[in-house]
């Protein structure tokens, strides 16, 4: 089997081709999309923090002065919302957007959520439990993310059942050559959350709460500091953000849980490795398989060099499995110490929810852990077709 992120045996295993990338072609150029993957960990850090890479260009030309076909038009109204938050912008947007927004995220503030987070945790695997089971992802999974950044946002609860569906719309986009379908799919999505928040901040300037939506439209009103764009683009990004990752860990997590009873049952024994567990199935199966960057200076990556005004295409599985920085890589331990894995990312685009998302990992399983110890599965799940963004359709389980 080659690199094929298109087909579903790849999707679903894509360890040994990563493995020969690594041995071989470790920097190789990829046709279909025209891309250059890159495979080994110090190449893909290293990749991560070099400012002559960037998520976008257009701070620095047009579409066409780089030498890009611009957009179709449809697609017009799913940009606009994307790049006016900061995954999708460059210094100084990007240092002014993630000032503004990284207050609410620092470790101190994630702390004092804990406890919140703990509880809700509880309530779901609670009914999770009192019914003997289920899908596992859409009972436990997705609503405990959904539920904690919808109420740091202040969206209000009867509209929460929104945000998964518009989210998983718009991350369609994010596939390599997504079909012309998911493409209109996720300017709908796009367009409809967009027109949602947008009336949210709106109510929030009239009436203020204690949520990050009526401080970002309190700064919006200053004018100079944050625009309306700016406002939708960055609610957009944290609720996709804050809920995408930590389902598909949950579920990823799991999934490899089982697959390796050993260390299942090692745990379980031993509830004070959960720290250790969760950043080991981030390392082990992350769900962010891969992460692009525009080349915006010539440049040379792992001794190939690469021109100006193409894409590279940074494998995070490849290099979460390098056996130049873990040892043993291919192993599941959930003690595992010395785990400097980049799911996160690294450099200025480090995920600023990391400290939120290591809290709900934690409280989640640890919450299943205790309330159902003979946690089982009941079938084999499916891997959705995505790549890029990479989880399970379902996750069926008996709480025994």
């Amino acid at each position: 089997m080659r690199f094929d992120p298109w087909n579903p045996d790849f999707v679903a295993h894509p360890y040994d081709v990563y493995r020969e990338l690594r041995d071989t072609e470790p920097v190789s150029y990829f046709e279909p999309t025209g891309q250059w993957l890159v495979a080994r960990h110090r190449d893909v850090n290293a990749a991560l923090r070099d400012r002559r890479l960037g998520r976008s260009y257009l701070h620095l030309a047009s579409h066409e002065e780089f030498g890009r076909e611009p957009e179709p038009d449809f697609q017009e109204p799913f940009w606009r919302v994307i790049r006016a938050g900061m995954l999708d912008v460059e210094p100084p947007v990007h240092t002014r957007l993630r000032r503004l927004v990284s207050k609410a995220f620092t470790p101190r503030m994630v702390e004092e959520l804990r406890p919140r987070v703990r509880r809700i945790a509880g309530e779901l695997v609670g009914g999770f439990v009192e019914r003997g089971g289920g899908d596992l992802l859409a009972e436990v999974a997705e609503p405990l993310p959904v539920t904690v950044i919808a109420e740091m946002l202040g969206v209000p609860e009867e509209d929460r059942h929104l945000l998964r569906p518009w989210s998983g719309d718009i991350c369609g986009m994010y596939e390599l050559s997504p079909s012309v379908e998911a493409q209109h799919t996720a300017v709908r999505a796009a367009s409809e959350f967009a027109e949602y928040l947008r009336a949210l901040a709106a109510r929030r300037r009239r009436d203020p709460g204690d949520d990050l939506i009526s401080a970002l439209a309190q700064v919006a009103d200053e004018g100079d500091r944050l625009t309306e764009d700016e406002l939708i683009g960055t609610c957009v990004l944290l609720l996709n953000a804050g809920h995408e990752a930590t389902v598909n860990v949950t579920g990823n997590g799991w999934w490899s849980l089982f697959r390796e009873p050993g260390e299942l049952e090692r745990l379980r024994g031993d509830l004070s490795l959960l720290p250790s567990a969760v950043e080991e199935l981030m390392r082990w199966d992350t769900p962010l398989q891969m992460f692009e960057r525009w080349v915006l200076e010539d440049t040379t990556i792992g001794g190939v060099d690469i021109p100006k005004g193409v894409e590279v295409a940074l494998l995070f599985g490849s290099a979460n499995r390098d056996p130049e920085v873990f040892d043993d890589p291919d192993r599941l331990d959930v003690g595992r110490r010395d785990n400097p894995h980049i799911s996160f990312g690294a450099g200025i685009h480090f995920c600023l929810g990391a400290p939120l998302a290591r809290v709900e990992l934690i409280e989640s399983f640890g919450a299943l852990l205790r309330a159902a110890p003979k946690l089982e599965l009941t079938e084999d799940p499916v891997w959705k077709p995505n790549y890029v963004i990479r989880g399970l359709e379902s996750l069926k389980v008996s709480t025994g």
